[in-house]
């Protein structure tokens, strides 16, 4: 085994395609579902919402989301094959934090609940900062990969909170 990171271990470099599309189906199954579940309040959203400047078409959101849960498979399945003290936590944060993104999307859109949806979402970045911290003490890759998410999940608190005051 190599040594990659303070008492990390990569196991082999051989992919295990099994662990990798399962990763990936965890991840984006995750935001498949979400979606289904709030495609019906999907209208209201684009016809009745204010929304403020810089809010970008409704043909993005489903683009950047699908990417970013690639990406969150992706750095789930790198940690997981990483022998590590820090990989339990790391992985506990990721499942936490991937509820939580699934809940915030049926709050804010079918619930229109945008200030409890802005609360919700504050925590969601919280949970993904300290997740990124200890997936980067498994492998720093698996943690950087998912620095878009929180840029991601940042715009959204913007976008979420303008939401609130100009409705």
């Amino acid at each position: 085994m190599n040594t990659t990171y303070a008492g990390t271990y990569d196991t082999p470099h051989k992919i295990n395609w099994k662990v990798l599309l399962l990763s990936l189906l965890i991840s984006v199954g995750s935001g498949q579902v979400s979606g289904l579940l709030t495609n019906s309040s999907m209208e209201i959203y684009i016809n009745d919402v204010v929304k403020p400047p810089l809010s970008p078409p409704g043909a993005v959101f489903p683009i950047v989301w699908s990417v970013l849960f690639v990406l969150m498979g992706i750095s789930a399945y790198m940690v997981y094959m990483t022998i590590s003290p820090y990989r339990r936590r790391a992985l506990t944060l990721y499942i936490a934090q991937l509820i939580f993104n699934f809940f915030w999307m049926i709050i804010f859109f079918n619930a229109r609940n945008y200030v409890f949806a802005f609360i919700w979402l504050a925590v969601l970045w919280l949970m993904v900062f300290f997740m990124i911290r200890s997936m980067r003490l498994v492998k720093p890759a698996a943690g950087n990969l998912q620095i878009p998410y929180l840029v991601w999940l940042t715009f959204a608190g913007y976008l979420n909170f303008a939401i609130i005051l100009l409705n």
